[in-house]
């Protein structure tokens, strides 16, 4: 694909009237472009060719070329099976397979070098479990073609993963009740869903959902130019990882074309600017729809906290709008919602001073500074006897790391806080097959520590390494370590060349500076070849010790200091430093607390036996409230009623209310008519996103709890899907409209 140039026509004060509404709201403004918007958009889009966005005439002619040979293989692949299960000669001639494409190449925002999102339609009678998985997966095989070939029948979503001639390919199989598959076949009618499995269905909705979304949008090339540019921003950010925990493509595809759907005339630059703006105050856990969730009764879940208590905990839903509508974002958890909350803040304060014309789009698209931004981290280390046996353990352990940083909030009761960056780093001086993933480390700004409490959770981490373990292919070689480091000892493989290791650390907004811990400890993946690495761990013994004699260097001591962090513990003995370096250091855990100055405050885990009876009694607690839960107004309409003034949730109020942007870092407000605009739109948002997931549940709490009612916004179109209440203690709502 090609750049595509965008054209604008509007004069700077024309609006266009909408031959139809989007959404399930109305927009919030109608404005047209002004002519700075023009020129912004222009200079935007130099941005993106400059930085390598679209891929070339050549390249794009190849992807079709591989998907053309990719569909041939799949036709003839069912002609043979139909012919192996004795069906007659028209029936073989008749037998039939296609190729259709979804996320980014369906979406016409791919970029040079994106795999490409495939889905095979085939008959009834051939199956993903022996068929696609055992016999088209050999035919592959032989295919000189194909290379890194990776099979994962046991996803959430079924993909065989592979190379066909340079290009990654990410193909799925939907085996539809019907014995010919016609090559004209309609994927966006609910038929195609009859009679068919889980699986199936949602590998047929990635087609659905990308055909729904541009039919959803007022202007698909305006939409297409800015989901460009967010997701390019998410990656430089450190914010596009959906295994990780953060928001993929069609997640950010989604709040695009909401976006787009609020702003029917505005044009790219305006389009990016107003996607910060919204999602700055957008009050989560209030859901992101394009259209109205409708339930077609062909007996598939959908996404409904009224019935599914487990919808009740997603902390950020994107529903698809494709039947059988779902959250597409199930895998955020607390901690990656707190960072990309904070990313929009960082977006909307550089695109306000965009919009003033004191910064330019590079600012915008600033790499996150990751390794600057934390004192401690957890570096999760694996190795592989082989490249290919490393390619299929990487995959397992990068799916499970998102359970760690939840297990981890779990067992310290949010108090510290974690933050996965997906990205995963190869140390060169190594001669195995390995990777390096890191997690910056918090303790939950504001929290309170008392003197002899310490975070504990070498149990979370030994609880995590028991669950890696028992990946069924696990083979000879792979292994898991997980480690804590400070940044001082971040491994210099993954910082950018010019990194200065002595620059003043850059906190993000919230964050409060952290003392180094005195300690570092690691957790082995598992108990294979302990001898080996006990050698291994003593043969760099001696000149470990001399390196714990070295004074220790640390920053100046803050009023607050930093909880001490134990990561790992084997057999008694802590094991320290990084993989490169372990060693064999026999210090006992009692020596912990003497290693750690007087002013040094740490949190402890409580006993397990005490934890477990907490855990107890709190899913009690939930299972006696479930049928009372109210859904609080959502969206940026509403708090909860607060007895302070100084309350944080009325001061963000204001903060809308007046038209800034929310946000510890702080931000200047528009001047001039740019001000009045900001206060319009804000006031807008206020009395109209909400509207968005109200109307879903406005029955749910009548339902739910009638009385508890009449303590929120008495408006109908005002009652949304904030979280539910988690305690028997409920709270009344004051009207905002």
């Amino acid at each position: 694909m090609g750049v595509s140039n965008c054209s604008i026509t509007l004069p700077p004060t024309q609006q266009v009237p909408l031959p139809k509404e989007y959404g399930v709201t109305k927009p919030l403004s109608l404005a047209g472009p002004m002519e700075a918007d023009i020129q912004r958009t222009k200079e935007l889009e130099k941005f993106l060719v400059g930085a390598g966005l679209y891929e070339s005439v050549e390249e794009a002619a190849k992807r079709e070329g591989v998907l053309c040979q990719l569909e041939q293989i799949v036709k003839d692949w069912v002609k043979d099976l139909t012919r192996l299960r004795g069906y007659n000669d028209q029936m073989v001639e008749d037998a039939n397979a296609v190729i259709l494409t979804f996320g980014s190449y369906r979406l016409g925002v791919h970029g040079p070098g994106a795999d490409i999102d495939t889905l095979c339609v085939g008959p009834s009678y051939v199956n993903r479990e022996d068929d696609f998985f055992f016999v088209l997966h050999n035919i592959l095989v032989e295919r000189e073609e194909v290379t890194e070939l990776q099979p994962v029948p046991d996803a959430h979503v079924p993909v065989m993963k592979f190379k066909f001639d340079g290009i990654s390919i990410d193909l799925l199989y939907a085996s539809i009740s019907l014995l010919v598959v016609p090559d004209d076949l309609d994927i966006s009618s609910e038929s195609v869903l009859c009679n068919v499995d889980e699986p199936t269905v949602r590998s047929l909705n990635g087609c659905r959902v990308a055909d729904k979304i541009l039919k959803d949008v007022p202007n698909i090339e305006f939409f297409r130019i800015t989901l460009r540019c967010l997701k390019f921003w998410a990656k430089q950010r450190g914010v596009y990882s959906n295994v990780t925990g953060f928001l993929g493509g069609v997640n950010w595809a989604l709040l695009v074309a909401r976006v787009c759907q609020l702003y029917p005339n505005a044009v790219p630059s305006m389009l990016v600017s107003r996607f910060f703006r919204v999602y700055t105050q957008w009050r989560w856990p209030n859901p992101v729809m394009l259209c109205q969730i409708e339930d077609k009764e062909l007996g598939f879940s959908i996404w409904d906290p009224r019935k599914n208590p487990w919808d009740r905990t997603h902390q950020m839903p994107i529903i698809t709008p494709a039947y059988p509508c779902m959250n597409s974002s199930y895998n955020v958890s607390a901690s990656t919602l707190r960072v990309m909350t904070e990313q929009f803040e960082f977006g909307n304060n550089i695109c306000q001073e965009i919009d003033l014309n004191k910064a330019r789009w590079t600012a915008l698209f600033e790499q996150y500074p990751f390794f600057e931004s934390y004192k401690n981290y957890l570096q999760v280390d694996i190795v592989a006897a082989d490249a290919d046996d490393l390619l299929v353990w990487r995959g397992w352990v990068e799916s499970r790391l998102r359970q760690l940083t939840l297990m981890i909030e779990r067992d310290t009761f949010g108090k510290l806080q974690c933050h996965p960056y997906p990205h995963e780093y190869v140390d060169p001086s190594k001669q195995c097959a390995h990777r390096a993933f890191f997690m910056g480390l918090q303790r939950r700004p504001g929290e309170l520590v008392q003197e002899g409490q310490q975070f504990d959770i070498r149990g979370t981490v030994d609880e995590f390494r028991h669950q890696v373990n028992m990946y069924m292919y696990w083979k000879p070689g792979m292994e898991m370590f997980v480690s804590h480091v400070r940044r001082k000892q971040i491994p210099s493989y993954v910082l950018s060349d010019g990194y200065k290791r002595n620059q003043t650390p850059r906190l993000m907004s919230g964050q409060l500076g952290e003392k180094p811990v005195s300690g570092i400890f690691r957790s082995r993946s598992g108990e294979r070849g302990g001898l080996e690495r006990k050698r291994e761990f003593e043969g760099v013994e001696e000149s470990q010790q001399s390196l714990d004699k070295r004074p220790s260097i640390s920053p100046p001591r803050r009023e607050s200091p930093s909880p001490e962090l134990i990561v790992g513990q084997k057999s008694g003995m802590l094991l320290q430093q990084r993989f490169s370096t372990v060693s064999g250091g026999k210090r006992k855990s009692e020596e912990i607390s003497n290693n750690v100055t007087n002013d040094e405050m740490q949190f402890a885990i409580p006993d397990k036996n005490v934890y477990n009876e907490q855990r107890k009694s709190r899913r009690a607690q939930c299972a006696q409230s479930a049928d009372g839960c109210v859904y609080q107004s959502s969206g940026v309409t509403s708090l909860v009623e607060a007895g302070t003034s100084g309350d944080p949730a009325h001061e963000l109020l204001r903060l809308c209310h007046d038209g800034y942007a929310a946000g510890s870092t702080g931000c200047n407000s528009l001047r001039s008519s740019q001000d009045d605009l900001y206060r319009a739109e804000s006031k807008s948002l206020l009395n109209n996103v909400c509207e968005n997931g109200s109307r879903f549940f406005e029955d749910a709490l009548r339902e739910l709890e009638p009385k508890a009612a009449r303590g929120v916004l008495t408006s109908p179109d005002s009652i949304g899907s904030e979280s539910v209440q988690k305690s028997s203690t409920r709270f009344s709502v004051p009207s905002t409209a």
